[in-house]
């Protein structure tokens, strides 16, 4: 591999072993059928089902490197270490289970380069976006965590997983120990000053077990304390926000494949 790319997208896991390879070889095809230069960095706490070793196994194969921690140290401090490893001058991030459909990745990239905006957050509540397959309840949970973080980020879907931002918006940014919700974290402790969502269908996972908990969910409103005083103490400026539809990801991504 060389120095650089164009994108990288980090995959934080804890057994995650069902379906890593196919998230990785359909990240893969979407880059080649895009024309991305991109690699996935998979940032693995020590899984006892053997998640690491697949992903070993599978830099073979693929454009992937592979962070091994020493435990489960958590989803926000994961992406920063996949950050550090990363060679993109655009970093993403992505959940390992397929929630994500990675035929997202060329709108997102596209949305970024064309709009040239800090950040493109991959929503599921604005208009062309879902969720599917959700339980009443765990979908009633997320618009509430949504609309609490409403006062600090025009952004609609401030807790996504799915997002792709320019490398020098984030460079050196220092998360909370509770910074969970690594969207909303780096939204609010970057110089992130300009951000675009648009949507996509997120499908609840078909393998493995759910990371959400209760202490996961009462961690959120520690993340959410801490980034409320922080604004306080700061008063940082609202992000420049647009929304875009499903139609216009789809002129800018044939805008972008006309251009290669």
């Amino acid at each position: 591999m060389t120095d650089r790319c164009e994108l990288s997208i980090v995959v934080p896991t804890y057994n995650e072993r069902e379906r890593l390879e196919e998230l990785v070889a359909s990240v893969s095809a979407v880059f080649s059928a895009h024309g991305i230069d991109g690699e996935v960095v998979i940032v693995d706490d020590n899984s006892p089902d053997g998640t690491g070793e697949i992903a070993d196994a599978l830099t073979a194969r693929y454009p992937v490197q592979v962070v091994h921690r020493a435990g489960k140290q958590g989803l926000g401090s994961a992406v920063i270490a996949g950050f550090a490893r990363a060679r993109g001058s655009v970093l993403g991030v992505m959940d390992a289970d397929l929630s994500h459909p990675p035929s997202v990745l060329p709108g997102l990239f596209a949305a970024l380069r064309s709009l040239d905006v800090d950040v493109v957050v991959g929503s599921r509540y604005i208009p062309g976006g879902a969720s599917k397959n959700w339980p009443v309840l765990r979908l009633a949970m997320s618009r509430f965590a949504c609309v609490l973080a409403r006062p600090l980020t025009p952004v609609r879907d401030a807790t996504s997983g799915l997002f792709v931002v320019k490398r020098e918006a984030i460079e050196g940014v220092q998360i909370s120990a509770a910074g969970f919700k690594i969207c909303l974290e780096l939204l609010m402790r970057s110089r992130i000053a300009s951000v675009a969502e648009i949507p996509y269908v997120f499908a609840d996972r078909a393998a493995g077990e759910s990371k959400m908990t209760t202490r996961e969910a009462l961690g959120y409103f520690v993340q959410l304390r801490d980034l409320y005083l922080l604004n306080v103490r700061h008063r940082k400026r609202r992000a420049r926000y647009q929304q875009l539809s499903e139609a216009d990801v789809a002129i800018l991504v044939q805008q972008r494949q006309r251009q290669m």
